[in-house]
């Protein structure tokens, strides 16, 4: 089942030395593109904000946390863990 994760990134921890604008030729994007690379880590369990997610630059030595994610709730409804897999159901017959 797929879900979908919402979040932000704080654009001011972003190092301009990250940013990407060129090829691996030293060549720019054709669409003058930029990028930067991340990680994000998905966690078992929400923190205390509802967050399960976090997004990262960097690698080991360097690494900048600039975002966090949280499951996409739609309209208020609460979230629902994913099915067992189980064929018992409530109804009747």
């Amino acid at each position: 089942m797929s879900r979908m994760l919402i979040g932000s990134i704080d654009l001011n921890k972003i190092e301009k030395s990250k940013i990407v604008s060129k090829d691996k030729d030293g060549n720019p994007f054709k669409n003058g593109a930029k990028y930067i690379n991340i990680t994000v880590w998905v966690n078992d369990e929400a923190d205390q904000y509802g967050n399960n997610a976090s997004i990262q630059t960097g690698g080991k030595e360097d690494k900048v946390y600039i975002g966090n994610l949280k499951d996409y709730v739609k309209d208020g409804a609460t979230a629902k863990p994913a099915s067992s897999g189980s064929d018992e159901d409530d109804l009747p017959f």
